[in-house]
């Protein structure tokens, strides 16, 4: 049971890490941007990274 619960926690762990990059890459959310004007990051990226965990959740942890 634990090698399944670190497996699918592994499998999470790395499908967020990637819809994060892509949501990044599609917004325009850069380290220019971070620099520029961090309040609007952090916005923006608390919003990527509550979007990526909803579909993670759905996709792999309440599937």
């Amino acid at each position: 049971m634990n090698a399944y619960l670190a497996d699918v926690d592994k499998q999470a762990e790395e499908r967020f890490e990637r819809i994060v990059e892509q949501m990044k890459q599609a917004q325009g959310i850069t380290e220019r941007l971070k620099a520029k004007n961090a309040l609007e990051w952090v916005g923006q990226m608390n919003n990527i990274r509550a979007c990526a965990m909803e579909i993670v959740e759905r996709e792999i942890i309440f599937a």
